[in-house]
């Protein structure tokens, strides 16, 4: 199936380390959404930056770039408005298996 790459900015500065209760919230549900991807098994990688220009990638599996664009804007961090995202499309090349 093909594979496709979102890259979550967070709209306010400051955002991923100084939260409202609000934006916790919503990043709470943000987990939530990808964690059940896992689950199903159509996340392959979810994780973020830790510097102050923070910046989150989630690779994932989708029939289709409508697909792909429609995963992006059901997650409720883009949906709610507190991040960004950008739909490409993508292949991993290496990967490395937990044992």
């Amino acid at each position: 199936m093909p594979q496709w790459l979102i890259i979550l900015k967070p709209v306010r500065a400051g955002m991923a380390d100084h939260p409202t209760e609000l934006e916790q919230t919503i990043v709470a549900a943000h987990y939530a959404y990808l964690r059940q991807a896992l689950t199903d098994r159509r996340l392959i990688l979810a994780g973020r930056t830790t510097d102050k220009n923070a910046l989150g990638l989630v690779i994932f599996e989708a029939p289709d770039e409508s697909a792909a664009r429609a995963f992006m804007e059901f997650d409720p961090a883009v949906r709610q408005g507190v991040m960004t995202g950008e739909v490409r499309p993508y292949r991993v090349a290496l990967s490395r298996e937990e044992p």
